[in-house]
């Protein structure tokens, strides 16, 4: 079934920062029962999910008429420190907190032309073809794959063969079905990739290129637009993913996130297995076959 996008992020004009402020509040307070928070519940006799405003606004320290109209998205003259009570009383996350923050009071930073391309530098694209062994990748801005070394493309799929706008996680995630057979926890790895894309998101509300993908995927996909509409914010940090690979089977890999110094934009993501784990012997599998990976037993995932 097709999907209008929401007004909220029409293509080619950047999202509505007071909208976004609005609805992630509100889907934060509604997630909240009284009980959570130390208040009596009412039961049936209450007409909204979670906790209602003017219980916020007490928790918070706050007047109700403030409360409302930073819900409405008016979040021109509230202070970083009602912001923080606020954030106390929701019980956010890091993640949720600074998100929030960014959406009340967005920095004022030199916009870059839009249609210009994220660059790597040259010494960090050296750095990706020396590591050995160990997938890796950089991203940048709305989730973009800018740059990865033979063992990613190995793990992956060759992105070389791919457009380079297709070159892009929530693309792949949502729109290219041979993804799904690679992630084992295929939910998860949905809902992370709205998370970080949403974080994004608060952070260049302006950016065009983000709001036209924003409302190309709702259109079409029905798991990217209920994701969407949670307002689930996540930064990218470390973890585990368990994969399916078609050529060495399932493979258990621990992955870090680092920052590039020099450009906040731009992240290295690294993959490696326990030592002496089958994981590992998979690993080792796959870099004697090298980016030739792609094309035994399968072709690159395409999007």
């Amino acid at each position: 079934m097709d999907a209008q996008p929401d007004p909220a992020h029409e293509p080619g004009t950047g999202l509505d920062r007071r909208a976004e402020l609005s609805e992630f509040l509100r889907t934060r307070r509604a997630r909240l029962k009284p009980e959570d928070v130390g208040l009596p519940d009412f039961g049936r006799h209450r007409r909204v999910p979670g906790l209602r405003r003017e219980e916020l606004a007490q928790l918070a320290g706050v007047s109700v008429a403030y409360y409302t109209r930073l819900e409405q998205g008016n979040g021109q003259n509230v202070s970083a420190e009602v912001l923080d009570s606020i954030a106390r009383a929701l019980r956010l996350t890091d993640a949720e907190h600074a998100h929030l923050m960014h959406l009340a009071k967005p920095k004022q930073h030199k916009k870059k032309p839009a249609a210009r391309a994220q660059q790597v530098r040259v010494a960090l694209r050296q750095l990706l073809d020396s590591i050995d062994g160990v997938p890796a990748y950089i991203v940048g801005r709305r989730s973009d794959i800018l740059a990865w070394n033979r063992m990613a493309a190995a793990l992956f799929g060759d992105w070389a063969e791919l457009p380079p706008q297709e070159r892009n996680w929530a693309r792949l995630v949502f729109l290219n079905p041979a993804y799904r057979e690679l992630f084992v926890e295929w939910d998860q790895k949905q809902s992370d990739m709205v998370s970080y894309l949403r974080m994004d998101a608060g952070c260049h509300p302006e950016d065009p290129r983000l709001s036209a993908l924003v409302g190309e995927l709702s259109v079409k996909s029905e798991e990217f637009r209920r994701l969407w509409a949670t307002h689930d914010v996540k930064e990218k940090s470390h973890g585990v993913k368990h994969l399916r690979h078609p050529l060495v089977g399932e493979l258990t890999l621990s992955f870090e996130t680092f920052s590039i110094v020099d450009d906040a934009e731009q992240s290295l993501i690294t993959y490696h297995a326990e030592p002496g784990s089958p994981s590992a012997d998979a690993l080792r599998l796959l870099a004697s076959w090298g980016t030739d990976a792609t094309h035994v037993g399968r072709t690159a995932p395409r999007a």
